[in-house]
């Protein structure tokens, strides 16, 4: 078996930032338009980068992290809109499965089936959602007062956060309206949240046969009604679940 190396990709910036804290040995590598952190965490050597927004960008990024850096497994990281009403701000959804949304080559094919692999769900490692579960359950609800401030708990109504493992949607959509969200839903009634990259990513990670894992951080409800103040948000609690998250895993990898 070759060298462990383990790639990281974040949706935001400030997510990248606070987990290149958690690096020792930093080196940049400028490829593609894109800036590539690696180095070691906890004597594991790691290919950190922002992944940009959408499934395009995000499956150019991780194809380099394989291709050309040579990575053996991958966790991806970000923030998501919810669209099961369980779900509210702070909670965490682990992947187990992700599905691309916007895929519809009807009637050639069925709706969302990825064309010529005959798969609609692509699923994640189970033994890194094994590992994120126990890391995330030992630092979530009344624990994430360790490394979020009370105001910014008390502010976006933090407490009792919880994680949940399921099914995660990925499209080019940005969701800010409540038709569009009830129309996906009931498209897709078994998914927690959605986001824009998560499903590209599981589909090459397919492809070239490396283990993932992708991690959300529910930011909003992904409708018009979602009052919180997003740039806020992925600076004061996005960003340092991520760092908490990434350093208890690596403790455990």
């Amino acid at each position: 078996m070759g060298e462990r190396i383990i790639g990281i990709m974040g949706a935001m910036h400030e997510e990248i930032n606070s987990i290149l804290h958690l690096m020792t040995g930093i080196e940049e590598i400028s490829f593609g338009r894109r800036t590539y952190y690696t180095g070691t965490i906890n004597t594991i050597k790691t290919v950190v980068v922002f992944s940009r927004w959408g499934k395009v960008a995000a499956a150019t990024t991780v194809t380099s992290l394989i291709t050309r850096f040579n990575i053996t497994s991958l966790i991806f990281i970000g923030v998501a809109g919810a669209i099961n009403t369980e779900l509210k701000i702070g909670d965490v959804v682990i992947a187990d499965r992700l599905v691309q949304h916007d895929m519809d080559a009807r009637p050639l094919m069925p709706q969302h089936e990825i064309p010529l692999l005959g798969i609609t769900y692509f699923e994640g490692d189970p033994d890194y959602i094994t590992i994120a579960k126990k890391t995330i359950d030992a630092i979530i609800g009344d624990h994430i007062y360790s490394f979020i401030e009370e105001h910014e708990i008390e502010r976006f109504l933090l407490r009792n956060t919880r994680v949940f493992t399921g099914t995660i949607a990925s499209g080019d959509k940005f969701f800010a309206d409540q038709a569009d969200k009830e129309q996906l839903h009931a498209a897709l009634p078994d998914i927690r949240c959605v986001e824009m990259e998560g499903a590209a990513v599981a589909q090459v990670c397919y492809e070239y046969e490396i283990p993932f894992v992708v991690l959300r951080i529910i930011s909003d409800e992904s409708n018009e009604h979602s009052s919180i103040d997003f740039p806020d948000f992925i600076k004061n609690v996005s960003s340092k679940y991520a760092y908490e998250i990434i350093r208890n895993m690596f403790a455990l990898l």
